[in-house]
């Protein structure tokens, strides 16, 4: 396994991050610490997961998945970066949200962070992710609120998850302005081949601010692992956003286009849209959620892939990116 240093701080990750959101919903548990204990075996050191994660009436489930986990010992917790996000309704789908019991006020920060470290069982979570903006709250009253959470020991730092570039320079210029704070230093984004828009503005703002990016859905929801060929050999059939995506012919063509180019340098599909994630600038690792340990093998060949000059050409040709901002839409 390869690593690099998270954003502008001093911690080390690998360059995948194991995502944990299939945990309790696709994967039970006892497969789920399987994946973990592969994913740690292999170098694997950054674990991401969510509040929310387990959904619909299971919310908190996959928190509580990876806190059995750690409670096995072995120096699990230990060896793992573990990041978590806070934002989230943790009522049952459809259920509105108690007063306070959602987004980012520093009464539900302090609440939420609490109740994450029970479900995980431990007493300090490294990474801590603001789900999404709360245009409500003040980014003054979240930096006090994570302020404090650092003075307790309870995180040790701040990112982001789902925010535009101006948001990430909101809110370390409001972080810089009351000094002691470092602010975020992550951004999970959705990023990958067939969706670039964070080229745009997002990727280049978190790095001017020394933000790594951590993209999610790097396979663009199995569009880019290999949809089709799997299709043609009587393989699992696209679902939900794929699927969709598929009926158009244009984007079919589009995927089509890329298998074919795969096909012809004898390269894996889902292994190469990790692999080109990972020559991407500013990009710390992208966010792997396997259901199964072969998924994760296969993950892992990608830290060690090299795309030639010649794919990386033919990628973009498929795959145009947005260019550079502001160029790209200003002249």
């Amino acid at each position: 396994m390869k690593y690099t240093q998270l954003g502008r701080t001093g911690v080390k990750v690998s360059r995948l991050v194991l995502g944990t959101m299939n945990f309790g919903p696709q994967t039970d548990e006892a497969d789920s610490h399987a994946i973990m204990d592969a994913a740690l075996d292999a170098g694997i050191n950054f674990f991401d997961t969510a509040n929310v994660y387990g959904w619909g009436e299971n919310k908190g489930r996959t928190e509580q998945i990876i806190g059995n986990w750690f409670a096995k010992g072995g120096d699990r917790r230990d060896k793992v970066v573990l990041a978590t996000k806070v934002y989230g309704n943790m009522a049952p789908d459809g259920a509105p949200a108690w007063p306070n019991h959602d987004k980012l006020s520093a009464v539900n920060i302090r609440r939420s962070v609490d109740a994450s470290l029970k479900r995980l069982q431990t007493d300090y979570i490294d990474l801590y992710q603001f789900h999404h903006i709360d245009r409500n709250t003040p980014f003054e009253e979240i930096w006090q609120a994570i302020d404090v959470l650092v003075q307790q020991g309870k995180i040790l730092y701040a990112g982001s998850s789902n925010f535009p570039g101006y948001k990430i320079a909101q809110a370390n210029e409001i972080a810089a302005r009351r000094g002691g704070t470092i602010g975020l230093v992550s951004e999970q984004c959705l990023y990958n081949l067939a969706e670039r828009r964070a080229e745009m503005e997002v990727i280049p703002a978190a790095q001017e601010y020394g933000l790594g990016v951590i993209p999610w859905s790097p396979l663009h929801g199995g569009l880019l692992g290999g949809v089709i060929k799997k299709e043609v050999q009587g393989g699992r059939r696209a679902s939900g956003r794929a699927a969709d995506t598929l009926a158009d012919p244009a984007a079919r063509a589009q995927i089509q286009a890329y298998e074919d180019l795969l096909d012809k340098h004898g390269l894996e599909p889902g292994e190469v849209a990790l692999a080109w994630l990972l020559s991407r600038p500013g990009v710390t690792g992208p966010i792997v959620g396997p259901r199964t340990a072969e998924q994760l093998q296969s993950a892992i060949r990608a830290v060690e892939l090299e795309l030639s000059e010649e794919l990386q050409t033919g990628l973009d040709e498929i795959f145009p990116g947005t260019g550079p901002s502001p160029e790209a839409f200003a002249w």
